[in-house]
């Protein structure tokens, strides 16, 4: 049976990868679309059968559909109130702070949504009386959208552990129907209906809300959902099962690269503001030791890509030139003694018998001058 086969391919997903404990609160982020409204009704399954603690929703209306974006949030609302999930909805008008920042509007909403998110995770923790800790926000990611973003990364281009491309999860954030389709979650909730559970409709009588903007193809990921996956599918289909599959090796691999380059920071890398009192300033640079010119260069790449992302903060995209510029601070395995370089963010990388710096360019001029007045 359908409806069966969705839910105990989410608990395998959910056990499988440790995305939640049984009693972990989950605030889910619900659109009303196909994948987000089978996700409420999953979780309100867990939740009855004691394999999830409190469940809320949270629905963000962007403000940029006009009146289908409010029948979104009626429609978002009779679906909690006939799950009796908690409802926190958030009105942004994205179009406006688009506007006034000069972003990417789908940067802005995403950037928003997860604010709400994690606002709405706190309030739901403090409402419940359940740790933050263990509680998650669960996204309605499917197969289908770790494999446009497997495609879209193709055509682009990225790096090795990109090719991996959604993590199951990323902090607070899970993804629960990551091994399922969205074709899957669409008949789970036809068939709802024919085994006489809850189902609830809009005006018009669809089980759920479609986003006509994602028939365009002027965007990146609705023309590869649109032009570049169907013919694949067409070739094997069996694509879904094969590249997740795929992702899933490539991801194995990634996390245990990621490790060993955790392991090579701790041992041959210092931050330059390091202090047993007060903490670590990362704003202020690292320096490599002379040791991690040793090291084999994959495993140095992606040490310095997290140095590099941890002192430029999370949301900075990091160069893959500016990896490699660092990196040539070594020579032979040794430090490449008067390399200086300026990479992203007005940083000096420059290097001596200590090591490799990474800094400010403020601070590598200051030194200079200083030790040119010495």
């Amino acid at each position: 049976m359908i409806t069966t086969d969705i839910l105990e391919k989410t608990q395998a997903t959910i056990a499988d990868h440790h995305l939640i404990a049984p009693d972990g609160g989950a605030l889910l982020m619900v659109s009303g679309g196909s994948d987000s409204t089978a996700l409420a009704y999953v979780a309100a399954a867990l939740r009855e059968a004691g394999a999830l603690g409190p469940v809320a929703m949270l629905h963000v209306n962007h403000k940029l559909r006009g009146q289908d974006a409010d029948d979104d949030e009626a429609f978002v609302q009779k679906l909690a109130e006939a799950l009796d999930i908690p409802l926190f909805i958030c009105a942004i008008d994205i179009a406006a702070e688009a506007e006034r920042t000069h972003e990417n509007v789908e940067a802005v909403a995403r950037r928003e949504r997860y604010l709400a998110a994690n606002e709405a995770l706190r309030s739901m923790c403090q409402h419940e009386g359940c740790p933050l800790s263990e509680a998650r926000i669960f996204t309605a990611h499917t197969a289908d959208d770790r494999i446009e973003n497997f495609y879209m990364r193709s055509i682009v281009g990225t790096g090795p552990g990109g090719f991996r491309s959604m993590k199951y999860r990323n902090g607070p954030v899970v993804r629960p129907l990551l091994d399922v389709t969205r074709d899957q979650l669409r008949d789970y909730l036809s068939a709802r209906e024919e085994a006489g559970e809850t189902v609830v409709r809009d005006a018009a009588g669809a089980l759920w809300r479609e986003d006509a903007t994602n028939a365009h193809t002027d965007r990146f990921r609705a023309y590869v959902r649109h032009k570049v996956v169907p013919p694949a599918k067409e070739w094997n289909s069996a694509l879904p099962e094969v590249l997740v599959r795929s992702m899933n090796l490539i991801a194995d691999e990634d996390d245990m690269l990621d490790e060993m380059a955790a392991d090579l920071v701790e041992e041959s890398s210092v931050w330059v503001a390091e202090d047993d009192t007060f903490g670590i300033d990362r704003s202020e640079g690292f320096r490599l030791l002379p040791a991690f010119g040793q090291a084999k260069r994959p495993l140095q790449r992606r040490a310095v890509r997290e140095l590099l992302q941890a002192m430029l903060g999370p949301d900075a995209r990091v160069e893959a030139a500016s990896v490699e510029a660092v990196l040539q601070g070594f020579a032979d395995g040794q430090p490449n003694s008067g390399y200086v370089a300026n990479i992203q963010y007005d940083l000096a990388v420059s290097a001596n018998k200590r090591g490799v710096l990474v800094e400010p360019m403020a601070y590598f001029r200051a030194r200079r001058k200083k030790d040119h007045h010495d």
